[in-house]
């Protein structure tokens, strides 16, 4: 089943033509790894599925964008309840100055749920799908702070998680971690997949190879190839996406 259905997508920033003619559509619980150089537009058209470049002035998109068969920029469509269901993991950590406990519960407390003891269960239960119970569950009133840079991104991922999106998306959530930590985020991506639609920019080619079942292959705001994460690494069918893959470029 299609989750997301992007077709014709254009996007500007101004005067400047970010993203050109993008058509892709993404199935539901597969995770899909955007590659490509910097600037070539994987984090422009990732921040589409949840509108978070409507926050940039001067900015416009052409096409539609299509989350369960619903246009996601139609006028009707209400922003906030789009960004429920979408969650966004944001290259660097950003917990909340607040206790680890009351960072997952901030969603569903801003959302209007008083309920103790569903806010308790769905705290440790976001906790648990993010990987990070075992080592927080005798500490949830310390400040997120106190965690490690690991750590604060999977308590971010849960974060995401305790408001029940069907989407995830991750704009490079392991580039500021260290080796041991990308490994936890990775295994993590593998497992939620089962779950939620999950999308990854990334600019490191083996992350992609090893936690997406699609590719998509970005330069100079165009979507050069998409396909199975496999034949993208082994025999793409552009000229330019082994260039890229292969180091001649990017």
């Amino acid at each position: 089943m299609i989750k997301i259905d992007a077709r014709d997508v254009n996007f500007y920033y101004g005067d400047f033509h970010a993203l050109k003619s993008i058509t892709m559509a993404i199935e539901e619980h597969t995770s899909v790894a955007f590659i490509g150089p910097s600037g070539c537009g994987k984090s422009t058209f990732l921040r589409l599925f949840n509108r978070m470049n409507d926050l940039i002035p001067d900015t416009r998109m052409e096409g539609t964008i299509e989350i369960d068969g619903r246009n996601i920029y139609d006028k009707s469509e209400k922003v906030d309840i789009l960004r429920k269901n979408v969650g966004m993991v944001f290259q660097k950590p950003n917990p909340f100055p607040k206790s680890i406990f009351e960072n997952v519960a901030y969603g569903l407390r801003v959302n209007g749920i008083k309920d103790k003891g569903l806010i308790e269960d769905t705290v440790v239960k976001s906790l648990q799908q993010a990987a990070l119970w075992d080592e927080v569950k005798n500490k949830l009133k310390k400040s997120a702070f106190e965690l490690s840079g690991g750590q604060q991104q999977r308590l971010c991922i849960a974060r995401a998680l305790a408001i029940s999106p069907s989407v995830l998306l991750m704009d490079e959530p392991a580039s500021a971690l260290d080796p041991i930590s990308t490994v936890k985020i990775e295994d993590l991506i593998h497992e939620l997949k089962d779950r939620y639609t999950i999308v990854i920019v990334t600019h490191n080619m083996q992350q992609a190879a090893r936690v997406s079942d699609k590719t998509g292959f970005f330069y100079m705001g165009e979507l050069v190839e998409y396909g199975d994460t496999r034949k993208i690494f082994t025999s793409p069918d552009k000229e330019a996406t082994q260039n890229y893959i292969t180091g001649r470029f990017g």
